[in-house]
């Protein structure tokens, strides 16, 4: 893979996007990255082999630019950038709740930007990547952000309309999961189980339910269906989620997440 890419403002899950493109075949030599502390930067340099630059030799030699910087950061970050970006650089961006048009207003005219909303599950190669095109973005341009992302999980393409909802239910939602899990493990402790045995009694079956899910083509209805025995013990805390409202409650929190990713679209940071 001969073109250069070049990761800006390298955190974990732009380390996470490294290691998965070069196990995919990309040569290091082709990789470059940016990150705030000198130490940093080595430390990716002695890790992978990659090579450290500042954000303006990126934006003048990479033909794709990954821009991984916190949303608060963006537009300091495309005010250096700018004066040194020609038109033909891809940049793809995958800071939550900036659209593209934010991008396509500060670059060169016609620069094409993609929009991703990847996870943090990146790091163990099970991210899912949602992947949006601006508006000279090209089907070749989402291709090859496919083929980057797709180093690291599973991608899907959405119109961009759609990446508010999907950053609330996939870029939030390990952490719905992890806060499932916590609650589990509790549960588990309160009725009389060491903690590390509750942990891998629930990790395992949460492994376990995402396969069946992923594999069987079943709906969630009908695997859950398959657990729920007439006055058996699921039935019996499926009524008591029921009577405090879980489902609704999910429900609200992704709608409060999808709020907040357009409230940041919006410039309102607090």
């Amino acid at each position: 893979m001969s073109q250069k890419v070049a990761v800006l403002g390298t955190g974990k899950i732009g380390e996470a996007l490294l290691s998965g493109m070069i196990r995919a075949g990309w040569a290091p030599a082709d990789l470059l990255v940016t990150a705030r502390r000198p130490e940093r930067a080595e430390e990716l340099r002695a890790r992978y082999g990659v090579n450290p630059v500042t954000n303006t030799e990126a934006a003048k030699t990479a033909d794709t630019l990954i821009l991984t910087v916190k949303p608060q950061d963006m537009g300091t970050l495309l005010d250096e950038l700018a004066p040194h970006v020609p038109a033909d650089r891809l940049i793809i961006s995958g800071a939550a709740g900036i659209p593209t048009s934010f991008f396509e207003e500060r670059l060169v005219a016609g620069t094409p930007v993609v929009r991703v909303m990847t996870n943090t599950p990146a790091l163990v190669d099970e991210a899912m990547s949602v992947i949006s095109a601006g508006s000279h973005a090209t089907a070749d341009h989402l291709s090859h952000a496919e083929e980057i992302f797709g180093a690291v999980g599973k991608t899907l393409r959405v119109p961009e309309s759609q990446q508010d909802a999907c950053t609330a239910l996939s870029g939030s939602g390990p952490a719905y999961f992890f806060y499932l899990v916590e609650a589990m493990t509790d549960a588990g402790i309160l009725l009389g189980l060491p903690r590390d045995k509750a942990h891998d009694l629930i990790v395992q079956s949460a492994i376990g339910a995402a396969v069946m899910l992923r594999d069987s083509g079943e709906h969630p209805v009908k695997l859950r269906e398959n657990v729920t025995s007439p006055a058996g013990t699921t039935i019996n805390a499926i009524r008591e989620l029921e009577n405090h409202g879980v489902r609704a409650a999910l429900i609200a929190a992704l709608e409060a997440a999808r709020d907040r990713s357009r409230e940041l679209a919006s410039g309102k940071k607090d």
